[in-house]
């Protein structure tokens, strides 16, 4: 039996959650989430808690079974506080700008990159070398940060690129002379 998916899911006071045939809605003080359920799983909603079941055996079945526990687990946390994600520009001349709907990078091309933001994201600069996402979809704000951080990763030899905040860039020896 999956370890993540028969932990049952404690369902907050603040967060209702309903299931129309396949579709599980989620709603929150921060907005509402829909997913539709694989079918290999059965989902029983008790008051308070949520519990998810297989309906069998098989293979499909058990590697759905956490799978959609976690998911479900994000949406219910998504709409109880939201996710965010922290990302910094190192690097000389490196930063960030935000005007109307479009975040602008300036990351050492020769000119400025911008981005759509996401209607359902919302971006905090806290200075113009680190921004903040939130979302309450963990899916979105994931993708949306790593699609910022694949215009610059950073590089190993001088450090220099946009990276998420806490992570270790392991850095290399350069040429060395004679």
């Amino acid at each position: 039996m999956s370890r993540i998916g028969k932990k049952p899911i404690v369902i907050p006071k603040d967060v209702s959650i309903t299931l129309v045939n396949r579709e599980l809605i989620v709603q929150g003080k921060f907005g509402t989430l829909k997913r539709i359920v694989s079918e290999n799983i059965n989902i029983l909603l008790e008051p308070g808690k949520l519990i998810i079941t297989r309906i069998n055996e098989e293979k499909n079945s058990r590697e759905s079974h956490g799978l959609n526990r976690a998911l479900i687990q994000n949406m219910v946390d998504g709409v109880e506080k939201k996710f965010s994600k922290t990302l910094i520009a190192e690097g000389v001349g490196y930063r960030f700008q935000v005007e109307k709907n479009f975040l602008i990078l300036n990351v050492g091309f020769t000119h400025p990159v911008q981005f759509q933001i996401p209607e359902d994201l919302s971006i905090k600069v806290e200075s113009n070398t680190k921004i903040q996402l939130f979302g309450i979809d963990k899916e979105k704000v994931g993708f949306f940060a790593a699609k910022i951080r694949n215009m610059r990763p950073p590089e190993p030899y001088k450090g220099k690129g946009i990276l998420y905040e806490g992570e270790k860039i392991i850095r290399k020896a350069g040429k060395t002379g004679k």
